[in-house]
């Protein structure tokens, strides 16, 4: 009989603690497999520097995402969201039907046209925090936690959160632990398996 109660905890593979291991799930950040050739990628996979652009690694499939960037250091930089067909080594992104993105002067581009711009005395500056919300229709931009009231529409498809950097910026970002609460209804990127 003991041999028995042996034999079907140690069937259990685990030494008999009963515990199964749950999978981990991913982190979301910077994706190394969809960058653009010049561009550079550190503090695990948090920041980039270099030149061209990178999208994330978890597609926004949520409702309502929200994610942040910090700008370290200025330069030519953008931020938004895009498809896997947007070209990682153009710079500046908002050229094609591919991104949605706003650039370092304060304008949003889509498909090579302004869709809006923020206020002239809005414009980001190194050590600001820029917040995107973003909900399959319409992407809406926050500094430093305030609602720049610049929303832009347009792109189509699966999209992921993007930035490039040229000319010595350097931006970080924030897919959760977010330096500004979120607006309501929005929460950090979830990758697909979260959402169910």
């Amino acid at each position: 009989m003991a041999a028995m109660f042996t034999c079907c905890l140690g069937c259990c593979g685990d030494g008999g603690t009963g515990h199964i291991a749950l999978k981990e799930m991913p982190t979301v950040q910077l994706d190394t497999h969809h960058m653009g050739t010049d561009v550079v990628i550190v503090k695990s996979g948090r920041r980039i520097c270099g030149t061209g652009g990178c999208l994330a690694n978890a597609p926004l499939h949520q409702n309502k995402s929200y994610f942040e960037f910090k700008i370290q250091s200025t330069g030519v930089w953008g931020i938004g969201v895009a498809t896997q067909k947007v070209n990682l080594n153009q710079v500046p992104m908002g050229r094609d039907t591919n991104s949605l993105v706003l650039r370092h002067d304060g304008s949003v581009y889509h498909n090579n046209e302004e869709k809006n711009r923020l206020p002239a005395n809005s414009l980001p500056q190194e050590g600001d925090i820029v917040g995107i919300t973003y909900d399959h229709v319409e992407l809406n931009l926050y500094l430093n936690g305030k609602n720049m009231h610049c929303p832009a529409s347009g792109i189509r498809g699966t999209v992921y959160p993007v930035v490039y950097v040229d000319d010595s910026a350097i931006l970080d970002c924030q897919f959760s632990d977010f330096y500004h609460t979120p607006p309501q209804g929005f929460e950090k990127i979830l990758f697909e398996q979260q959402i169910f």
